[in-house]
């Protein structure tokens, strides 16, 4: 009789430690994808500053120094070689 309770009561152990276990795998699942999301979304804020910074640059230059963007076929560069 004893022994059939200690099994029922071991069974209920593993069986709940099995639930645990599955718990904590999701929540490690949902905790790496949790982390990738804030990655991907510091990501797309960085370029989207990034966007947003040009533009504003080009206005602030334009408007408090008069400042205009170079025409591409107006660029020349050196060659300096070595003497």
């Amino acid at each position: 009789m004893w022994i059939v309770v200690g099994g029922v009561l071991l069974a209920g152990v593993v069986f709940v430690n099995l639930a645990v276990l599955r718990l904590n795998l999701r929540l490690d699942s949902a905790t790496q994808l949790r982390n990738k999301l804030r990655a991907d979304n510091a990501a797309l804020q960085s370029q989207l500053s990034s966007a947003l910074a040009s533009p504003r640059i080009q206005t602030l230059a334009h408007e408090h120094d008069g400042l205009e963007q170079a025409d591409a076929s107006s660029i020349v560069y050196l060659d300096l070689g070595k003497p």
